[in-house]
């Protein structure tokens, strides 16, 4: 039997972690028509958890992800603070990752779908209309999966058969479809690319599914950090603080998949060849770069911002799933109400991979 109550954290305004309330008074979610309720089982921590409740996607911020992870800023605008540039509403269920089963079906639904293990698209097409170029994230401009029960659109429910456990296959909706939503907008094919931020989630992801399409990888990251994302299939591994034009020369690079961004960024325009592709969907080392516009041109570069991600880009993640193609790092798990200690170690950065948060069971 499905309660009227569940634990959820809810999110309470932007700000900082003590934003973050854990309660068991929360009302389980009922699926309207064309929707599903899922019982969840793991939901991954991800930068835009964090981006989301600090308000970073505000254009009043420029500093780094980590400047305001903990405690937030002292200044944002709530007008544009979120991924859709619409005001958040108060109290949210973040969380875009959703591993869990479906317990019930709104009007319109098969029955049968009921039992199905499943993940959630992260980034949502139905609520607007498969709109091109417009989606709801989960967890931002809807509930997401830090609760027992969450709701989604049946057709962005994706049943998954496969081996993982429920924290691995947590692990992939947020981090996987935005690194195969990069490789895919760049369309990466047996080439060689640097990818950095290469030890979190989204760059771990970018490595294993970069190296299925058959490409050179080099890869960015903290020293200490190397022989994991060497493990993970990485080619060769540079430091993060590393001169990187010295390091590859330039023109040497046909794609750069970055999620950092910040004070090193022109640089990453000079290693790419005439003709290369810049693909971006993060900015965690900070959002504002300077660009010297004749490099772009006179090297004829074409530079990708991704958010917004084609149907079969997570269509192609399920295949890849129960093909036992790609496998996600997990690096810890943690109880759902710990979830201000989990996201303390994520801005700390010590960690390879994901982290996961997996609620009470019902």
């Amino acid at each position: 039997m499905i309660p009227k109550k569940m634990k959820a954290v809810l999110l309470t305004g932007h700000g900082g972690i003590e934003k973050l309330d854990y309660r068991d008074d929360v009302a389980v979610p009922v699926p309207a028509a064309g929707e599903v309720l899922i019982e969840v089982k793991a939901a991954g921590v991800n930068n835009t958890d964090i981006n989301t409740r600090i308000g970073w996607y505000s254009k009043a911020v420029t500093e780094d992800t980590n400047a305001g992870g903990a405690e937030g800023y002292n200044r944002i605008d709530d007008n544009d603070a979120s991924w859709s540039g619409v005001p958040l509403s108060f109290p949210r269920i973040q969380g875009a990752d959703v591993c869990g089963y479906i317990v019930a079906v709104g009007n319109g639904v098969n029955p049968n779908r009921i039992g199905e293990r499943v993940i959630v698209r992260n980034m949502l097409r139905t609520y607007v209309d498969y709109r091109p170029y417009e989606c709801w994230t989960i967890g931002s401009e809807c509930d997401g999966g830090f609760a027992q029960y969450c709701k989604a659109p049946s057709r962005e429910t994706h049943a998954v058969d496969c081996t993982l456990s429920d924290a691995e296959l947590a692990a992939i909706p947020c981090a996987y479809s935005t690194a195969e939503g990069m490789l895919h907008r760049a369309n990466l094919g047996a080439e060689t690319v640097l990818i950095t931020g290469a030890s979190g989630g989204v760059g771990s992801a970018a490595i294993q599914l970069a190296k299925r399409r058959g490409a050179k990888v080099i890869a960015l990251c903290s020293s200490s950090k190397a022989d994991t994302v060497r493990a993970l299939g990485a080619d060769h591994v540079l430091d993060r603080n590393a001169d990187i034009v010295s390091a590859l020369g330039i023109g040497s690079l046909d794609v750069v998949v970055d999620l950092v961004a910040g004070p090193n960024w022109p640089q990453l325009l000079e290693v790419l060849r005439r003709g290369g592709r810049y693909a971006t969907a993060g900015a965690i080392a900070g959002p504002i770069c300077e660009i010297d516009i004749r490099t772009l041109y006179l090297k004829d570069l074409t530079l990708y911002g991704c958010t917004f991600q084609d149907d079969i880009v997570f269509e192609n993640l399920v295949k890849y799933i129960e093909d036992n193609e790609i496998r996600p790092h997990v690096a810890k798990t943690y109880p759902l109400s710990d979830i201000a200690k989990a996201q303390e170690d994520f801005l700390a950065k010590r960690h390879t991979g994901q982290l996961v948060l997996l609620p009470p069971e019902v």
